[in-house]
């Protein structure tokens, strides 16, 4: 390779055997600029693609493409393979995104939103019919029950639970009982304060706050504990031992929330009762005595019913989001946290979706 005269004449073989020797060279006309009429390539030898490179280095990659374009120069092998590598190493402007109009993006992410509450409901569909299957297979073989599991799991979703249910309902009846009397009485009907209370607490306060607290402490639980088994790669040990982990693992959490809720819901209803007839003793007058009374007189069984009915279906709802959250887990803590999150919000979400769905039915069938 000569540079005389702002002509530039290239000759021999260009591949990489050279390639150290051609740098050489190259680096001694680094930044001169060479014109495509002053440039000599009759010469060129055989060309890979690492003296491809140091040729797009000398020159440029736009001065030899033009050259590859010329005909007669190179031969059509050389000149396609240089063109290739010169096209290769241009810079390129990344290209900008295309902008969205307002509708067209808020309609493209309605459409993500349903696609993936869809996806989550058919994966829960799955899910819960698969506990059913599971529970019917193993429910009629008692050497197949998990009762160590089973009771561990009504302690830690049930007793522990206790204390934190039973206050938040008696603060919440105190609550109620307030707003109640501060309404009743530019009426002069404070007495109905009672039934507000009763009514509140066994229908509907009772059994939502108790599934909403398990929502955000058992449910998360069982997520965590899921998916740290899952990251620790032993639901996959479990899989080799010949072990179902639907059954091992998740019947146990479910049936011990199915007797937990219920538990815990009358304890709730107890203790917002309570909290109630606290606050009607101090600011309404009225006593304890009278308190139950007005209960026994005005407010039937089925409402008692009506909020007890709700906790099974409740807690089996709440256990199944956990359990499934916990098995979406994928190889890191940091997926663990997203689906611990994603399953409080789901379950309360689901809980207060069915919740709301029940109150309008019962109001509808007169129950």
């Amino acid at each position: 390779m000569t540079g005389e005269n702002h002509h530039l004449v290239i000759r021999g073989d260009w591949t990489l055997a050279d390639y150290q020797t051609l740098k050489q060279k190259v680096q001694e006309y680094a930044g001169q600029q060479w014109d495509t009429d002053h440039i000599d390539l009759k010469g060129l030898g055989r060309v890979d693609t690492a003296g491809a490179s140091l040729l797009v280095a000398l020159l440029g990659p736009k001065t030899l493409s033009a050259l590859t374009k010329q005909d007669g120069i190179l031969p059509q092998e050389q000149s396609a393979l240089l063109h290739a590598v010169a096209d290769a190493l241009q810079e390129k402007p990344s290209p900008e995104p295309e902008g969205l109009a307002p509708i067209s993006q808020f309609l493209t992410e309605t459409g993500k939103t349903v696609e993936a509450i869809w996806h989550l409901i058919y994966l829960l569909s799955g899910f819960v019919g698969q506990i059913l299957a599971t529970l019917f297979a193993v429910l009629p073989r008692p050497k197949r029950w998990r009762v160590t599991a089973f009771v561990a799991a009504i302690q830690d979703t049930g007793l522990n639970a206790l204390p934190i249910v039973a206050l938040l309902t008696f603060l919440v009846g105190a609550v109620v009982a307030f707003l109640g009397a501060t309404v009743l009485t530019g009426f002069g009907a404070t007495i109905y304060t009672v039934n507000l209370v009763a009514f509140s607490f066994l229908r509907e306060f009772g059994v939502l706050l108790a599934a909403i607290l398990l929502a955000g402490r058992t449910a998360s639980a069982f997520t965590a504990q899921i998916g740290a088994m899952k990251v620790n790669e032993e639901l996959d040990a479990i899989r080799t031992l010949g072990l179902d982990p639907v059954e091992l693992l998740v019947i146990p959490r479910v049936l011990a929330m199915m007797i937990s809720l219920p538990i815990l819901t009358f304890v709730g209803m107890l203790a917002g009762l309570v909290g109630g007839g606290v606050v009607c003793a101090i600011a309404l007058d009225i006593s304890p005595a009278q308190f139950m009374a007005i209960m026994e007189r005005d407010i039937a069984l089925k409402h008692f019913l009506v909020g007890m009915s709700k906790a099974p279906i409740f807690a089996f709802l709440i256990a199944a989001i956990g359990c499934l959250e916990g098995f979406k887990v994928g190889g890191s803590a940091q997926s663990v946290g997203v689906h611990t999150t994603s399953s409080v919000v789901q379950s309360i979400f689901v809980v207060i979706l069915l919740d709301a769905g029940a109150a309008l039915f019962f109001m509808e069938m007169g129950w």
